[in-house]
């Protein structure tokens, strides 16, 4: 039995991947590099997934540097959780500084600590809670716009997406009107774009270089610092003291002592909060749309439960615990597509992570894509099966096993408020309207700072039929 072989049976079983103190993960040989520098520029997903087959720790050289992959929940716990002080952002989201700044996704050390506690009170479940009202809202002029296109032609349900999560974002984080900031979706895709050219290159092209792709980014970037300067303004000349995260980083910004760095960091933190809190939810719930359309029966469920929970009234913050369907289908979304599908690490000293040495200084991948589909703690893991999170159906799967929200001390600050709000959107959706996708459309995973539906997701938009109302409650 080859060692390749022992880690995959290994994998069957669900154990950890150990071995003796002080060895070297398997991998592809130097050779395989020209490969997997392909992969990792256009094919990321197949990159892990090809790491996945040769076992649950992984060494992948590309040119001089090596990128350590685990993929087993032990591995995972060790890094994001247990021993998460000796790991800081690594590969994609280093270069992603040039991009974004050092907000909350891109910081470090005692800035990252005190950007989280400034943030932190404005996602408090009590806060959310009496945000449901507008979540409501947003999602009920949703159903609007997209009954609007009944017989019309297809809409690109991503972009509507966009525009809603975004609507969501000012009015419970911002205690703004995001509406004019319509090319906040776009710029947001540029950024994306460019982040991920800078992991490619590994940072080595300089801004200033008039390729296309970056003189895009720097008109994105100068779009983005235009918006964040007109909400700061329009806050400044409005009552001070606000709940909302916009007035809690006004307020920490001018505690500053240096008033340029001020700016600066407030710039950083409001980019990041717009892109943050708006493109995870919106991946999500174009990814759930399109597994309903692929399985009425799901879709007729969820149909189902709308109409008896809600009627047709609009869902409130105790509605959720009883769409308890409607966040199985959710949970089981992001299961398959994790809007964050990878979580980069560079280790700070030595360590070592199921037997396996790790050196200062490496690249570590934890990829929450291959995790949820890991053979050993997933039935069927291709499988699209809400019924895995029913709450009356016990498994005895790991708690790092499904890590959606990352885990640890940068378990993502916004997990409570982008569940209500798919649950939400989800509900009404199917309520109302039947999402269908157009014949021969392949829809493809993107996988960028977050895990996006490439070229958009055109659908056509349709009343729930009553056939489909009775098949469902029957």
């Amino acid at each position: 039995m080859t060692a390749t072989t022992r880690l995959q049976h290994g994998h069957r079983q669900g154990a950890p991947a150990g071995a003796p103190p002080g060895r070297t993960p398997p991998g592809p040989s130097l050779w395989a590099t020209p490969g997997l520098l392909r992969k990792l520029a256009v094919d990321r997903l197949a990159l892990m997934t090809t790491a996945a087959r040769y076992g649950d720790a992984v060494r992948l050289r590309i040119g001089p540097r090596s990128l350590y992959f685990f993929n087993h929940p032990d591995h995972a716990k060790h890094v994001l959780a247990d021993n998460s002080a000796n790991y800081h952002k690594g590969i994609g989201l280093t270069q992603a500084k040039r991009a974004l700044g050092d907000g909350l996704l891109t910081s470090e050390g005692e800035l990252w600590r005190e950007q989280r506690r400034t943030v932190q009170p404005a996602f408090q479940n009590r806060r959310i809670a009496l945000q449901a009202g507008a979540v409501a809202a947003e999602a009920a002029a949703l159903v609007g716009r997209l009954r609007a296109r009944e017989g019309r032609g297809p809409v690109d349900v991503l972009r509507e997406m966009t525009g809603l999560t975004l609507g969501v974002l000012g009015r419970t984080l911002l205690d703004a009107d995001l509406g004019p900031f319509r090319s906040l979706g776009h710029a947001f895709e540029t950024v994306q774009d460019q982040a991920m050219f800078e992991m490619v290159s590994q940072g080595m092209v300089p801004t200033w270089v008039p390729l296309p792709k970056q003189l895009r980014f720097r008109r994105a970037r100068a779009e983005l610092q235009r918006v964040v300067d007109r909400l700061v303004a329009d806050r400044s000349t409005g009552p001070a003291g606000g709940e909302d995260a916009l007035s809690r980083l006004i307020v920490s910004a001018r505690e500053e002592a240096d008033p340029r760095v001020g700016r600066k960091r407030l710039r950083d933190e409001l980019v990041t909060l717009l892109l943050a809190g708006h493109e995870t939810t919106a991946s999500t719930l174009g990814w759930t749309f399109h597994l309903l359309d692929r399985h009425p029966e799901v879709r007729d469920r969820v149909h189902a439960e709308a109409r008896d929970v809600l009627g047709d009234r609009l869902p409130e913050y105790e509605d959720l615990h009883r769409l308890r369907y409607t966040a199985m289908v959710v949970e089981e979304a992001i299961r398959l597509y994790p809007p964050v599908w990878i979580l980069t690490r560079q280790v700070l000293q030595d360590d070592e992570i199921g037997g396996y040495h790790v050196p200062a200084g490496s690249d570590v991948l934890v990829c929450p894509y291959t995790l949820h589909r890991h053979p050993a703690f997933w039935d069927a893991p291709e499988r699209f099966d809400p019924g895995r999170f029913d709450p009356e159906r016990r498994d005895d799967r790991p708690r790092y096993a499904y890590i959606p929200f990352g885990a640890g001390p940068r378990f993502c600050v916004g997990n409570h408020l982008g569940m209500m709000e798919a649950v939400f959107v989800v509900a009404m959706v199917a309520r109302d309207l039947r999402l269908t996708g157009l014949p021969g459309h392949a829809v493809v995973p993107e996988p960028m700072l977050s895990l996006r539906v490439r070229g958009g997701l055109p659908m056509t938009v349709h009343a729930a039929s009553r056939d489909s109302r009775a098949k469902s409650r029957g």
